[in-house]
């Protein structure tokens, strides 16, 4: 039986923008003895000549480690988001950033392959691409991306810039247990909906040899708890290729065209503008993210430019999910998503 929640949900992660925008529990500044800390840590690995994926024992953090427990408390148990700002990014190259975020997050738990090309540290940077090809993803683009969670069910996303944009890209979060709230009182309707199965593209991403498409429902709950799988709505318009019998519904449509408006809505999202050098991480399963459409700089060395990874959590940090969703979330237990051997 499909466990479905018919009350207001009331834990810390169902908040409002407003109430939370100017609330430092979601920022953390970098120390001095922290950055110190983390250089010791990027030297190491640089001396040692590792490459990615290296393990977190390579890139030692001592008393910045406890803090990032904490701070990891307030993404798995708390608001859900964090960012952690300091990072003195002109001091860094782009490959010294990039080994100093893997190594932060491989302290975090473990990060996964986020495409079939088998990228375990993804790049947030427009490659010419557009959502209008069904087999681009949002990353790959620099168009408007409405509220949606990252494609698996992995338990904590992150993000660190390196390079903002010309002008727009700004990033808004909202929470879905607020989301969940406002639909159950202004169209309770739409809810059964919402936790009922959606055919979902793969958009190029599916296993070798397997199906290209999947369905998934856009919300699970399991012990009262609820876990979010909004996709970006692209992903269900392509899936018709597959078969007119896949195309949404009109009850879908409407419950996502729903879902949309009340996310969108300013006095529940949260807004950040990312500084280079900033470090955001959110749960996957209870925040959702989007994005403005941005303008880029012509110079290739100064187009915006953010790292990105997929951490799979160890057992017993990790919440439980929906029978539904674990059967989803095996593709995380294996790696993330699978290389595809004709993938570049």
């Amino acid at each position: 039986m499909v466990e479905i929640i018919r009350d207001e949900i009331t834990t810390d992660d169902a908040w409002v923008g407003p109430a939370v925008q100017n609330d430092m529990s979601w920022l953390y500044e970098l120390t001095d003895g922290d950055i110190a800390e983390i250089d010791a840590a990027l030297q190491a690995v640089k001396s040692a000549n590792l490459e990615i994926p290296f393990t977190a024992q390579d890139f030692p953090l001592l008393t910045f480690r406890a803090r990032l427990d904490e701070l990891m408390d307030r993404v798995l148990s708390g608001l859900g988001v964090i960012l952690i700002r300091g990072v003195p990014r002109e001091r860094y190259s782009d490959e010294e950033c990039g080994l100093i975020y893997w190594g932060i997050s491989a302290h975090i738990g473990t990060p996964v392959s986020q495409n079939a090309r088998g990228h375990l540290l993804g790049h947030v940077t427009d490659e010419g691409k557009n959502l209008d090809d069904p087999n681009a993803r949002g990353y790959q683009t620099k168009n408007r991306l409405d509220f949606h969670c990252d494609q698996l069910p992995v338990d904590v996303l992150g993000l660190f810039c390196l390079r903002g944009a010309k002008s727009g890209g700004t990033s808004y979060l909202v929470s879905a247990p607020t989301v969940h709230n406002v639909m159950l009182a202004e169209r309770p309707d739409l809810l059964d909906v919402m936790y009922a199965p959606f055919h979902v593209d793969w958009r190029g991403d599916h296993p070798d040899g397997s199906q290209p498409w999947y369905d998934i429902p856009m919300l699970t709950a399991h012990d009262g708890r609820i876990a979010a799988r909004i996709t970006n709505r692209s992903f269900m318009e392509s899936v018709s290729r597959y078969g007119e019998n896949l195309a949404l519904s009109d009850a879908q449509r409407e419950a996502l065209d729903v879902f949309q408006e009340i996310s969108n809505r300013e006095e529940l999202r949260l807004k950040m503008n990312f500084r280079p050098g900033d470090m955001q991480f959110i749960n996957n399963h209870t925040i959702l993210h989007a994005r403005q459409a941005y303008e880029d700089y012509e110079d290739p060395a100064l187009k915006r430019h953010l790292l990105r990874v997929w951490i799979a959590l160890p057992d017993g940090k990790r919440r439980p999910l929906a029978p539904v969703l674990n059967e989803r979330y095996r593709f995380v237990e294996m790696g993330g998503i699978p290389k595809q051997a004709a993938a570049a």
